[in-house]
C-alpha cells in the first residue's frame, strides 16, 4: 500500500503509546520461579559475573543488545530536531531491528551534541549493550564521533545514515550493473551530496574498484584545488575527481554513467542528457527525489529512489539488521570495510535470480535477506580476524 493510502489518524494512532515494551522470556507463575528469576537466585548469577565478567554473554543479554544512539541533529529530512523529537524514529529503528534480525535493542536520544560528553556516556553505559548504532547525527560531526566510538569501545560501532546507506547503494549498483552487463571499474559515477552518506558512498565505491567518483557539495565539485574544505572534504578530494573536474552538476555529468543523488537538492532533468548512453540514476533524497525518477526515466535505463512507490527502492532497512545480526552472531569487536563489502554482496546475491531494471535490488519485506547478510558478514568477521565467536 502506497504512503498516500496512510492518513494522519492512522499515523498518530501507531505511534500512541509509543512503539516498543519489554517483553519476559520466562515465565513468573509461581514462588519457584521467582527464586530463580529474582531473589535469592539471581544472586549466584551475579557472583558468577563479578567472578568471571565474560559469563556476562551468557547469563545476560547486553552482547545481543543494540543501543541506537541519537543526538537528534539530522534526524530524517526534518533536521536538528533535538533528543525528544527523534525518539519516535529510533524507536521505530529498534522495531525494525526486531522485525528483520530478531535482535532487541533500545533507543537512547542523549540531550547533548557534544562529542566528548556522548562518547563518555557510552563508554560508562558499555557493560549494558552488546553494539552501537548510530542514527540520525549531523555532518561533519558524525564523522568524529563514529571514529572515537569505534577506537573506545570494544564492541561493534556502525553510523547507518553512513554506512548502511553506503551498503545499499553499492549493492543496488551491483544489480543495475549486472542489468546492464557492466563493471563498476569502468565506470564514471557522479555523488551529488557530501555529507555522511555521500562521503560513505563514495568510500565504499572506491573500496569495491569503481574507476572514477566525483564527489560535489552546494558549492560544486569538491577538487583539491578548492578553498576552505573541511578536513573530510579534504581527504575525499584526495582520493575521487581523477579527471580534475572543476565547476558544477552540469561539468560533473558531461558523460558520466551513474549518478547518486544524496543531497535535498532539485537537479533539472535535461543535465540528466548529458550523461554516457543508457546511464543509471539513484535519486535518494527523501520524500523529495532530486529529479522526479518520471523523468529520470526519459533519460536513463535504471533509476531508482528511496521511496516505496516507486520501483528500486534504496533502503538502509535492506542492510543494518542483517550487519548487526551477523557481528553479533560472530562476536565481532568492530564492523570493517570487509563486513560491509561481503553486505553489500548478499543483498545483491538476494536480488540475482529475478533482476530487471526496475528490480535491482531485493524488496525490504524479503525475508531471505537479513540472514543471507547476516551470514556473509559473520563469515567476514571470521576471515577478517575481528570475531571471537567461531562459525557454527
Amino acid at each position: 500500500m502506497s504512503p498516500a493510502h496512510v492518513s494522519d489518524e492512522d499515523v498518530f494512532r501507531g505511534h500512541e503509546g509509543g512503539k516498543l515494551s519489554v517483553s519476559a522470556t520466562r515465565p513468573l507463575t509461581q514462588a519457584r520461579d521467582l527464586s530463580i528469576a529474582y531473589t535469592p537466585g539471581v544472586a549466584k548469577v551475579s557472583r558468577a559475573i563479578a567472578d568471571e565478567p565474560a559469563l556476562a554473554s551468557r547469563y545476560t543479554w547486553a552482547d545481543r543488545l543494540v543501543a541506537v544512539v541519537s543526538d537528534g541533529t539530522a534526524v530524517l529530512g526534518l533536521g536538528d530536531i533535538g533528543a525528544r523529537a527523534s525518539l519516535p524514529v529510533m524507536e521505530g529503528k529498534s522495531v525494525l531491528f526486531k522485525t528483520f534480525a530478531g535482535l532487541d535493542s533500545i533507543p537512547l536520544v542523549l540531550d547533548t551534541t557534544d562529542v566528548d560528553e556522548i562518547v563518555e556516556t557510552l563508554v560508562r553505559l558499555r557493560p549494558s549493550f552488546g553494539a552501537v548504532n548510530l542514527e540520525d547525527v549531523s555532518a561533519p560531526r558524525c564523522f568524529e564521533l563514529e571514529a572515537r566510538l569505534i577506537e573506545a569501545l570494544d564492541c561493534p560501532v556502525m553510523h547507518d545514515d553512513q554506512h548502511g546507506t553506503a551498503i545499499v547503494v553499492l549493492a543496488a549498483l551491483r544489480g543495475a550493473n549486472l542489468v546492464l552487463d557492466r563493471a563498476v571499474r569502468d565506470q564514471r559515477i557522479v555523488i551529488s551530496g557530501a555529507g555522511s552518506a555521500g562521503v560513505a558512498c563514495a568510500k565504499i565505491l572506491l573500496a569495491a574498484g569503481a574507476g572514477d567518483v566525483t564527489v560535489l557539495d552546494s558549492r560544486g565539485i569538491i577538487h583539491s584545488g578548492r578553498e576552505h574544505l573541511n578536513p573530510v572534504k579534504e581527504e575525499l578530494a584526495e582520493i575521487t575527481n581523477r579527471r580534475g573536474l572543476r565547476g558544477g552538476l552540469a561539468e560533473a555529468l558531461q558523460g558520466a554513467d551513474v549518478f547518486v543523488g544524496l543531497s535535498s537538492s532539485t537537479v533539472d532533468g535535461e543535465l540528466l542528457s548529458r550523461m554516457a548512453p543508457d546511464p543509471v540514476v539513484f535519486a535518494l533524497s527523501n520524500p523529495d527525489p532530486e529529479v522526479h525518477p518520471d523523468v529520470a526515466a526519459r533519460y536513463a535505463t535504471v533509476v531508482a529512489t528511496g521511496r516505496s512507490d516507486f520501483p528500486n527502492q534504496i533502503n538502509n532497512v535492506l542492510a543494518f539488521p542483517g550487519v548487526f545480526r551477523g557481528a553479533l552472531d560472530a562476536g565481532a569487536t568492530a564492523i570493517t570495510d570487509e563486513m560491509k563489502l561481503a553486505a553489500a554482496d548478499a543483498i545483491a546475491s538476494v536480488a540475482a535470480d529475478s533482476l530487471a531494471a526496475d528490480r535491482i535490488v531485493p524488496s525490504p519485506l524479503d525475508p531471505r535477506v537479513a540472514p543471507e547478510v547476516a551470514a556473509a558478514v559473520a563469515k567476514a568477521a571470521e576471515s577478517g580476524g575481528v570475531a571471537t565467536v567461531p562459525a557454527s
